[in-house]
């Protein structure tokens, strides 16, 4: 019982281990990138990325306080408008649960026909994931 569980958690280490360094470079790669962004815009015309970054008499709402009430504004049109299409196609298709409405739609939506070979789906690390990908690629070039 003691070694399964040790080989539990010797096979979670390297996955955590591969999330935090994924999740770090995503991370780092979007911070430089909306770093890299805002040093052309300063670049570019500092006296109007000074003028942005503050209200004035010509400009009385700075640029960030203009950008939040618009994303606001923004995801309250997404979320209501696309809230309001659901319940039309949901009243529409006269459906009373989840488990009709999926009923409906699977009869209504063509079929997928499932591949004879679906390809390897078990891989134990992204190396061996990339290596299978540039294997394949190969066999359907000689093909």
């Amino acid at each position: 019982m003691d070694e399964n569980k040790e080989t539990l958690e010797l096979k979670k280490k390297p996955k955590l281990l591969e999330t935090s360094f994924l999740l770090t470079v995503t991370g780092m790669s979007v911070i430089g990138g909306f770093g890299m962004a805002l040093a052309m815009a300063k670049k570019r015309d500092p006296v109007y990325f000074f003028k942005g970054m503050m209200p004035t008499k010509e400009l009385p709402e700075s640029g960030g306080s203009l950008a939040m009430r618009a994303l606001g504004w923004g995801t309250l049109y997404a979320v209501s408008g696309f809230s309001v299409f659901c319940f039309g196609v949901w009243k529409m298709m006269g459906v009373k649960n989840l488990e009709e409405f999926r009923l409906k739609v699977g009869n209504v939506l063509p079929r997928i026909p499932k591949s004879e070979n679906p390809g390897r789906s078990d891989f134990k690390s992204v190396r061996e994931l990339m290596n299978y990908i540039i294997d394949e690629s190969e066999k359907e070039k000689k093909n």
